[in-house]
């Protein structure tokens, strides 16, 4: 029996090619996914690595089969693939592993609207399919097999992102771009056309071997040229793409790093001055600040579980205006409610643009607290320890304990999450307090027991 647990993850499906998975596999993953969508039109598109475009044609062929129109955008980022998904109003598949390394790839799918397919959303159906289909033989095509046909959007979609945010009016800014080899350097020379900022392009080149870094800018060594050179050139600011271009990291005129909290916030008060009243979904990672700043500015804060999966359906549940993410991921209602790193940046660049301070300055005001970052512990009993934790602090006066996703233990001044990865022996640490020496000590201590 073809088991395919390796390869098909909570939200997507990843895994190394082609000894994991290769263009057989995409066939029928064209094909389930023709099948469990209902669809009789789907759209695909592809990042830049070298096994993308025969996945992605594989895919094609097999959702042909069973009588699926499909239109091709080829080289795209995943939020230009949501857009096609969006404007089109067709489900859609991105091959992308994001910001995995080189030998990985793989799909991304959403239903039409971009909204997502996860484990229980039709993923969980596609992978009985593929495992019947692999073992028995794939069905026989139907009499009337869909037609394959190209399309460019990539204006369409720059076009779209220029009229949420307009930058037209800002004053002159220098930015660099670091898009890590990956789709960023193909979007974002035509998002920033004839826009008043001075561009200095770093690794455009798509090429998948990533030989520059990782495409992962959350990971501190893989934005130290960008720092570099924005502090060289003594540029405005500096900004990061995934291999994917779906995230996007911030760092100011200093080369310092901006907090994807910070962003939020920044972006969330923005946002609700156009909804005044709005509701912004958080989950449970992000600073104290993002809640603080959404109500200061008249907003309804709802936080979440980490994923998009959880905040994509919150959104659609409260018709929120905006959500994000300490991993840089950032949801707009008006991109449906899909992630796009590009939206995300182009509001930081308006902000900053209409005023005359530097970013340090403007985000200042956003970044409140004394925050340690994930922290990752290698476990063999995450339960256990989670387990010990519970256990440490429960009954403590003044602190609250909550499971809505790991523990989140509070009290008046720091609180704390640990979390267990789905995909690794791990538990995830984010601590955050009122000042530095509180959230170290907390940091040391909840170690402490985790590792003990």
């Amino acid at each position: 029996m073809t088991d395919l647990s390796q390869i098909v993850k909570a939200y997507d499906v990843r895994g190394v090619v082609p000894t994991q998975w290769d263009e057989t596999l995409a066939e029928l993953f064209g094909a389930a996914f023709a099948e469990i969508t209902g669809a009789d039109a789907i759209v695909t598109g592809h990042d830049m690595r070298p096994s993308s475009p025969g996945l992605s044609r594989a895919f094609a062929r097999g959702a042909a089969a069973r009588g699926a129109d499909v239109t091709e955008i080829g080289l795209c980022s995943t939020d230009e693939l949501y857009f096609a998904s969006g404007a089109l109003g067709l489900p859609g598949a991105m091959f992308t592993a994001s910001h995995n390394p080189a030998q990985y790839n793989g799909i991304k799918m959403c239903r039409a609207g971009a909204a997502p397919v996860g484990q229980d959303t039709g993923l969980a159906e596609i992978r009985a399919l593929v495992e019947r289909w692999s073992d028995e033989g794939a069905p026989e095509p139907v009499a009337a097999t869909g037609s394959v046909t190209q399309r460019d959007v990539l204006g369409d979609y720059a076009a779209h992102l220029r009229g949420l945010v307009d930058l037209s009016g800002i004053r002159p800014l220098k930015v660099v771009v670091d898009a890590g080899n990956g789709m960023g350097g193909h979007t974002v020379p035509t998002v920033f056309e004839g826009l008043p900022l001075e561009l200095d392009a770093m690794y455009f080149e798509l090429d998948g071997s990533f030989p520059n870094h990782e495409a992962n800018p959350l990971d501190p060594k893989n934005i130290v040229d960008l720092q570099a050179r924005v502090r060289e050139t003594g540029a405005d600011l500096g900004l990061a793409f995934d291999g994917d271009a779906d995230r996007c990291f911030v760092v100011d005129e200093n080369g310092d790093p901006v907090s994807p909290s910070a962003i939020t916030a920044l972006v969330a008060a923005r946002e609700l001055a156009k909804h005044p009243g709005g509701t912004v979904i958080h989950n449970l990672i992000t600073s104290w600040s993002v809640p603080e700043v959404v109500r200061e500015n008249g907003g309804e804060p709802v936080r979440t579980r980490v994923g998009h999966s959880f905040i994509k359906e919150e959104m659609a549940k409260t018709g929120a205006i905006f959500g994000g993410e300490h991993s840089a991921h950032y949801y707009f209602r008006d991109f449906w409610n899909a992630d796009t790193g590009m939206l995300a940046a182009m509001h930081v660049l308006a902000a900053l643009g209409g005023q005359q301070g530097p970013l340090s300055q403007l985000v200042a005001q956003y970044d409140r607290y004394a925050a340690s970052g994930e922290i990752n512990s290698t476990v063999d009993d995450q339960t256990g320890r989670l387990a010990a934790i519970k256990a440490a602090y429960e009954g403590r006066a003044g602190v609250t304990l909550d499971e809505l996703d790991g523990l989140t233990v509070t009290a008046d001044d720091w609180w704390f999450n640990v979390r267990a990865s789905n995909t690794e022996p791990l538990l995830r640490l984010n601590v955050e307090a009122r000042d530095r020496a509180s959230a170290d000590r907390v940091r040391d201590e909840a170690l402490g027991i985790i590792r003990a």
